[in-house]
């Protein structure tokens, strides 16, 4: 473990740093003045800063208030003053200080503060790591749970499994486009292929038919929108719920025209816009029972030529700014048996 001690006074620094060369597996970086031993925990891990209070450039609660780690991830900070004032403790205590030690230095009792707040930061470190990986695991359990889920509709929608890769691909660029956190990006790559579950419950011989459907079929079909926001919407997992909004908002319109619930503009959430554009873009160019593919171009000219009626203009305006990456997207993941038509 690595332990940082700051103190203007040379002698102060051998002190304590032969005093912690006692402790295994534990080593010392010593600074006598703190910019420079800011500068370093700024830039550097650390699990305990060992800092002097009174010191001439910078003092100790100067530097504890300087520091980039927030006060909730911060290893442990000890003060050591000379100074008994009880507001000092107490201004130090508000930066983030951890425990105080006043001088001059007690052997015993800094060896047993020094190891006592090392194994404090040596279980905390491990506690984090804990929870990281359960946190991944879950992660992966909620991911395997909407692939099964989407390969469930697969089985009974003329939709490809290439289809849904292509149009999760394109939402992840588009939301990248939009200037989207990496975070975010990730949950609608992994989100997006549930948008069509509510297929599920869609009658075969509507789901299946070769030709064009009627009104009376077309609004049977359009009930899945629904149907998949009522499957998923009980989960307590934050991708499900994600799916859920997806689901239930990727066919409603920018101009009010859409379903279920016939919202517009901004009231539709982002994530319903940027998979509405992914996926009628990529359902353009596919195959499919009642029509043959559109070629990349076409799909291209239909999505300009609606931005700002079905379409959010700035999803379609992010989904053409990468468009170099949407063809590569689209030869990566091709249909069996079926081409993707080359750009006009």
């Amino acid at each position: 473990m690595m332990v940082v001690i700051v103190d203007d006074t040379h002698i102060n620094l051998v002190l304590m740093s032969r005093l912690i060369g006692k402790l295994e597996g534990v080593e010392t970086v010593s600074f006598q003045a703190a910019r420079p031993a800011l500068e370093w925990c700024n830039s550097h891990a650390w699990d305990l800063l060992i800092i002097d209070y009174m010191m001439p450039d910078m003092d100790g609660l100067a530097l504890i208030a300087a520091l980039a780690v927030a006060p909730a991830e911060r290893p442990p900070v000890l003060m050591v003053t000379a100074s008994t004032d009880v507001d000092v403790r107490h201004r130090a205590l508000e930066n983030g200080a951890s425990d105080f030690l006043i001088k001059p230095i007690d052997k015993v009792e800094f060896l047993a503060r020094t190891r006592n707040m090392l194994q404090l930061r040596r279980a905390t470190v491990g506690l984090r790591d804990e929870v990281r990986k359960a946190t991944a695991e879950l992660r992966a359990r909620e991911q395997e749970t909407i692939m099964l889920l989407a390969r469930a509709s697969e089985y009974r929608d003329p939709e490809t499994g290439a289809h849904i890769l292509r149009m999760a691909h394109y939402s992840r660029l588009i939301a990248a486009e939009l200037g989207l956190s990496e975070q975010e990006q990730e949950d609608i790559l992994n989100a997006a292929p549930m948008h069509d579950v509510g297929k599920v419950g869609t009658p075969d011989q509507i789901l299946l038919k070769p030709g064009r459907l009627n009104e009376e079929e077309m609004a049977v079909m359009r009930q899945h929108a629904r149907m998949g926001y009522d499957i998923l919407k009980g989960s307590q997992a934050r991708m499900l719920q994600l799916a859920a909004e997806i689901a239930l908002s990727h066919h409603e319109r920018w101009d009010g025209a859409g379903y279920p619930n016939g919202h517009a503009g901004d009231a539709i959430p982002l994530v319903g816009r940027i998979v509405a554009v992914a996926d009628v873009f990529d359902a353009l160019t596919s195959v499919r029972p009642y029509k043959q593919a559109w070629s990349m171009e076409q799909a291209r000219q239909y999505l300009v030529d609606n931005r700002g009626s079905h379409f959010d203009a700035r999803c379609v305006d992010a989904l053409l700014a990468r468009w170099s990456d949407v063809l590569a997207i689209s030869a990566r993941y091709r249909d069996e048996g079926h081409a993707v038509p080359p750009p006009a």
